[in-house]
C-alpha cells in the first residue's frame, strides 16, 4: 500500500477532526435555545447528508439492476431504520431506572453518536473502494480522483464532527472530552476504508445497500430524537432555522463536491 493511500485515508478523519475542534471555541455552557439550535443543525445535516451522500451514491451504484436499481437504497434504508429501532428499545431498557433530564439528554445524544459511526462506515468504504481501483490500474489520474473525493468527504464532515462535540459539550461534559469524542466518531472512516481496499471483492458488491441502511439510522434518529426535541416548546424557532441553515450547507457541499 503507497503512502498516497495512507493520506487518503486519514485526510476524511482529518475533517471530522477540524469539526470537532469547533468545542473549543464555544462557552462553556449553552441555554435551551443554543441546545436546540445545536439539535436543529445537526438534524439538517443528517437529512442532507442521508439523501445526498448516501441515499443517492446508492442508487447511482445500482443502475445495472436496470428498473430496479432503487431496490438496494430501499432494502438498506428499511433495516437500517428497524435496526436503530431495535438499538432505541434496548438503550430504553437498560436506562428504565434512570430516567431523568440528564439521562434522556444522555439518550438523545447516544443514538445521534451512534448514527453519525454507522453514517461514517460506508463513507470510509466509498474512499477505500476508489483507492482500491487505482491501487489496481496503478494510475497516476486514479490516484488523484481518489484524493479528490477523500477532501470532498473530508470537507463535508467538518459539521458532521461539530454535531458529535457540541452537543455533548452542551450538557456539561469538559470541552476536551467533548472534542476527542467527535473526533472518535470518526475513527471509523480509516477503518473501513483499509478493510475495504483489503477486502474489495467481498465488500464493494454491497457498498449500495450499507450507503441505504446509514441512511435509514441516520433519518431514524432525525424523526424520532431530534425532531422533537427542536419542534416543541417556546425556543423552537431556533431549532427549525438551524435546520434550515444545517440542511442547506450539507445539500451545498454534497453537490459541489460530489
Amino acid at each position: 500500500m503507497t503512502l498516497l493511500t495512507v493520506q487518503g485515508l486519514l485526510v476524511p478523519l482529518l475533517g471530522t477532526s477540524l469539526g470537532a475542534a469547533c468545542v473549543l471555541f464555544m462557552k462553556k455552557y449553552f441555554s435551551i435555545a443554543v441546545q436546540n439550535g445545536l439539535m436543529g443543525f445537526a438534524a439538517g445535516v443528517m437529512v442532507a447528508a442521508s439523501v445526498w451522500s448516501l441515499l443517492i451514491p446508492s442508487i447511482e451504484q445500482s443502475q445495472h439492476l436496470g428498473k430496479l436499481a432503487f431496490f438496494p437504497a430501499v432494502a438498506g434504508f428499511c433495516i437500517g431504520m428497524i435496526s436503530l429501532m431495535l438499538t432505541d428499545k434496548i438503550t430504553d431498557k437498560i436506562q428504565k431506572n434512570t430516567q431523568n433530564e440528564n439521562n434522556s439528554y444522555f439518550r438523545k445524544t447516544t443514538m445521534l453518536v451512534i448514527a453519525v459511526v454507522l453514517h461514517n462506515i460506508p463513507e470510509g468504504m466509498a474512499v477505500g473502494a476508489v483507492y482500491a481501483n487505482a491501487l489496481n490500474t496503478k494510475e497516476s489520474a486514479a490516484f488523484s480522483a481518489a484524493f479528490v473525493l477523500a477532501m470532498g468527504i473530508a470537507i463535508q464532515n467538518l459539521p458532521e464532527g461539530a454535531i458529535i462535540s457540541m452537543p455533548l459539550a452542551a450538557r456539561g461534559m469538559s470541552k476536551g472530552r467533548a472534542f476527542w469524542g467527535g473526533i472518535l466518531s470518526g475513527v471509523v472512516e480509516p477503518v473501513a476504508g483499509l478493510l475495504t481496499i483489503l477486502l474489495s471483492a467481498l465488500i464493494i458488491p454491497v457498498l449500495p445497500y450499507l450507503l441505504s441502511f446509514a441512511a435509514g439510522a441516520m433519518i431514524y434518529v432525525v424523526v424520532k430524537e431530534l425532531v422533537p426535541e427542536i419542534s416543541t416548546g417556546k425556543h423552537c424557532d431556533s431549532g427549525i432555522m438551524m435546520f434550515t441553515f444545517g440542511f442547506s450547507l450539507m445539500m451545498a457541499l454534497d453537490v459541489a463536491l460530489g
